[in-house]
């Protein structure tokens, strides 16, 4: 995966990679998974993290500051603070960076998380299985009724028809008898 992402982005395409693999493989660390859990204020950690490492890979590009406090639609403080590591996630991100350029480019899901997906969904069958089997129950007697009343359809379809046909019947016979009186 390091050939693909580059530490030192050449254009917009290089610069969104880079940034894309910083924001992961941060938000992918146990410690910042588990302060994200404990945020009160999740979206705006999450978004700090972002802007961060949008600001690091565009320095990486050898952008200027206010052009990207402009493009991130950040004040340069800002971006500066995160450049420089006064902010955790500008800090956290430059670690992920250094990462990068010690060990390759590695994003892995961290097993806390892969442990958790699975058990959520059991845990989701589980709680729905009782809802899901009412449900499959439910479609079943609707298909029979739904047969039932297709069945009574056609019954009386029938029906009408021979009714039909006698009263045909009837009316021949009560206009030769009208013929007749006439």
């Amino acid at each position: 995966m390091s050939e693909e992402i580059p530490l030192r982005p050449l254009g917009k395409s290089d610069i969104h990679k880079l940034e894309t693999a910083l924001l992961l493989a941060t938000l992918f660390r146990p410690d910042v998974i588990e302060e994200i859990r404990k945020a009160e204020e999740r979206l705006t950690w999450v978004d700090s993290l972002a802007v961060a490492a949008a600001a690091l890979a565009r320095e990486k590009a050898g952008m200027p500051v206010s052009r990207i406090a402009e493009e991130l639609g950040r004040s340069e403080v800002t971006i500066r603070n995160h450049l420089t590591g006064k902010t955790k996630a500008g800090k956290l991100v430059r670690e992920t960076y250094e990462k990068f350029l010690r060990e390759g480019v590695k994003i892995e899901l961290p097993e806390t998380l892969v442990k958790e997906v699975p058990v959520k969904v059991e845990e989701i069958e589980k709680k729905y299985k009782k809802e899901i089997e009412e449900l499959k129950k439910q479609l079943e007697e609707n298909k029979k009724r739904i047969e039932e009343l297709t069945n009574a359809k056609k019954e009386l379809e029938e029906k009408l028809a021979k009714i039909e046909s006698e009263k045909k019947v009837l009316e021949d016979k009560i206009n030769k008898i009208k013929e007749i009186i006439g």
